[in-house]
């Protein structure tokens, strides 16, 4: 919350409607992207479909600060996925930094935190994208079972599809992902489920006492016109 203190809360409402109209904005910021969810039909949205393909126009991230900033799936600031990949001194994610950040440059949307096994790397091999064989000039380590890594939320979705999706860290997967994929779906692989749901709840528990606020700020005003 912004609200440093009740005080502040009670020097607004001198202001009649002014706290609804802050109240709403903090709503609004607590309202986890997790209630914005594509819907999922048969399966999840396929990469070679039109509609989930993405342009630079798209993003609305700018590039200098998406390198170090940004909101997880859950709605709160995006935790690092790996900064140090196998001690090689290099990060995961399109800048590099450890962060499955985002941004205009970033056509592929490098932003679903997993951590790879066998399987999923063979099969991400057998569909063209190599993910085991390290590539110095792009900084890529190459991945062995066990890493995190920064993949393309298309590359999720198409491994979802074929039975082969990795698991994910939610706190560490940037909110652009849920243009492709459903939060329902991605917290079935979540790693991080129940640190995540103690995070849900608690900003449930916020939006609820805004919730009151609001009805209280209401009530009074009603009272003061009657």
């Amino acid at each position: 919350l912004r609200c440093s203190s009740s005080s502040n809360i009670m020097m607004a409402s001198i202001h009649g409607g002014l706290i609804v109209a802050v109240a709403a904005v903090l709503l609004a910021e607590l309202s986890p992207t997790l209630a914005w969810v594509p819907t999922l039909t048969n399966n999840i949205m396929h990469p070679s479909s039109k509609t989930t393909q993405l342009t630079a126009e798209q993003g609305d991230d700018d590039t200098s600060e998406a390198k170090y900033s940004g909101y997880n799936v859950l709605g709160t600031e995006l935790s690092c996925c790996c900064s140090n990949v196998r001690e090689t001194g290099i990060g995961t994610g399109f800048y590099r930094n450890g962060f499955c950040s985002t941004g205009d440059n970033d056509v592929g949307r490098h932003t679903v935190c997993v951590q790879v096994t066998e399987e999923f790397l063979s099969f991400s091999k057998s569909v063209g994208n190599d993910l085991s064989t390290p590539m110095p000039e792009y900084l890529f380590p190459g991945l062995k079972e066990g890493d995190r890594w920064c993949l393309c939320a298309q590359r999720w979705a198409q491994a979802y599809n074929a039975g082969k999706a990795p698991k994910l860290f939610l706190q560490s997967t940037h909110e652009k992902t849920l243009d492709f994929i459903p939060f329902d779906v991605m917290k079935i692989f979540a790693i991080d489920a129940e640190e995540s749901a103690s995070v849900i709840n608690k900003l449930d528990l916020q939006r609820s006492q805004l919730n009151e606020i609001l009805k209280k700020d209401v009530t009074d005003n009603d009272e003061a016109f009657q």
